[in-house]
């Protein structure tokens, strides 16, 4: 607005700049609420008074047509931020909303379990969302430390109630079951009797057992990475590829228990395809196994954190897919009971 006075004042009214006036309560509208808005009118209608008298348009049809046109704009200006303070309102209210549903469904991780430390970093690919069809849980057992880590198929609504279903299945399976390939059948029966139709989960089972063994169930889920204290790392890929839950009705049979060791100063990653899938704008897909040197942080958390930046660097936006990692981390102080 003060741009455009001292240009009319150095123009002379021939030019029409006064109209111009209007910007500053259109900018208003779009940027700030209600009473700034309103304050930022009223200077613009003063202003535009002053400089139309200043400029011999009153009385006249220019002047009155300015003066008009910066009253119409001030007035839309008002409405534009009255609206747009109202979906700010209900947007707040649905993340807060969703954020208790994550709470509920996704619950925090326990940062040990037994000789373990975890850490977990979800990203929805629905960023105002908060939750989406991954899903990661954490169970101390009688047997040891139980986990999942899945991905449903397809998004939206449908997924979250899917991934309901599936995690409320495992913990009270992973607390009953005296074996993983039990806690993995009566997965596979409450998957067969919710889902329907194409819809499917993979997933990963795995159980920490207190003789620094552990055992993993891979249902068509990417591979976990398995980093070991002397800095080898290997892909715990299963011998023989099984169907995702709810699947099973094909009767084909189901995966087969890997074994391997997992002893003090090991870290296990299980992580859904939004990691290994994410692309950079040239389509690359993000290279997970060279960044393994991410995960000698101090902390679990801080892994976790440098880990979802670099694949946040790597896209270069938002993420394409929902993004789960848990990364359990084996006590290097720790010795055999």
């Amino acid at each position: 607005m003060t741009v455009t006075a001292v240009a009319d004042i150095t123009a002379g009214p021939t030019v029409g700049l006064l109209p111009l006036v209007a910007l500053g309560p259109a900018f208003a509208g779009l940027t700030g609420g209600p009473h700034r808005t309103a304050a930022i009118g009223a200077v613009a209608l003063t202003l535009c008074l002053a400089l139309g008298w200043y400029d011999g348009l009153f009385p006249g049809r220019r002047g009155t047509t300015a003066l008009v046109s910066v009253a119409g704009v001030t007035a839309a200006g008002l409405v534009a931020a009255v609206m747009r303070r109202r979906r700010e309102a209900e947007l707040a209210s649905v993340r807060s909303i969703a954020e208790v549903a994550q709470r509920v469904l996704l619950r925090p991780v326990p940062r040990t379990a037994g000789e373990l430390s975890a850490a977990v970093s979800y990203t929805a690919a629905v960023a105002e969302a908060r939750i989406g069809g991954d899903l990661y849980e954490v169970v101390t057992s009688p047997g040891g430390v139980r986990v999942i880590v899945g991905d449903v198929q397809g998004k939206g609504l449908d997924a979250v109630e899917t991934a309901a279903d599936v995690l409320g299945a495992f913990r009270e399976a992973a607390h009953d079951e005296p074996d993983l390939t039990g806690v993995s059948a009566r997965l596979e029966r409450a998957m067969n009797r919710t889902l329907g139709g194409e819809r499917f989960v993979t997933a990963v089972i795995a159980e920490i057992r207190q003789d620094r063994t552990m055992a993993l169930l891979n249902y068509g889920h990417p591979s976990p990475l398995l980093l070991q204290a002397d800095g080898t790392a290997r892909f715990l890929d299963p011998e023989k590829r099984a169907l995702p839950l709810g699947l099973g009705l094909h009767r084909t049979a189901g995966p087969e228990v890997l074994d391997t060791e997992f002893r003090p100063g090991d870290q296990l990653l299980l992580y859904t395809d939004g990691v290994t899938e994410a692309r950079d704008r040239r389509g690359t897909f993000y290279p997970l196994a060279s960044r393994l040197h991410l995960l000698k942080a101090k902390s679990p958390e801080d892994a976790l954190d440098a880990l979802h930046g670099d694949i946040v660097a790597h896209t270069g936006g938002p993420l394409g897919d929902d993004a789960a990692m848990l990364l359990l981390r084996y006590h290097a102080h720790t010795e055999p009971g």
